[in-house]
């Protein structure tokens, strides 16, 4: 079972819950930008969004991949 979510102002999930919705690979990001993990996250959305829209998330969420550095634009990170 994931750790349980530390407690966050509405700023902060609002925050999260616009990095996960990013084009970009959600994990890593909102590792990095807001120090939550996987689980925690996935706790945190089904947790505020809908239903509908949480699985909405999932499917773009699983579906989403990292490009390797070598095919990565020049100047383009993984992450904003």
């Amino acid at each position: 079972m994931a750790k349980p979510i530390p407690r966050l102002l509405p700023a902060e999930i609002a925050g999260v819950i616009a990095t996960a919705w990013d084009d970009h690979p959600p994990f890593n990001a909102v590792l990095m930008n807001h120090g939550l993990t996987e689980g925690q996250l996935v706790q945190l959305l089904k947790r505020e969004l809908t239903p509908n829209a949480y699985k909405l998330w999932k499917v773009r969420a699983h579906g989403a991949r990292a490009a390797p550095a070598a095919r990565r634009p020049a100047g383009r990170t993984p992450f904003r």
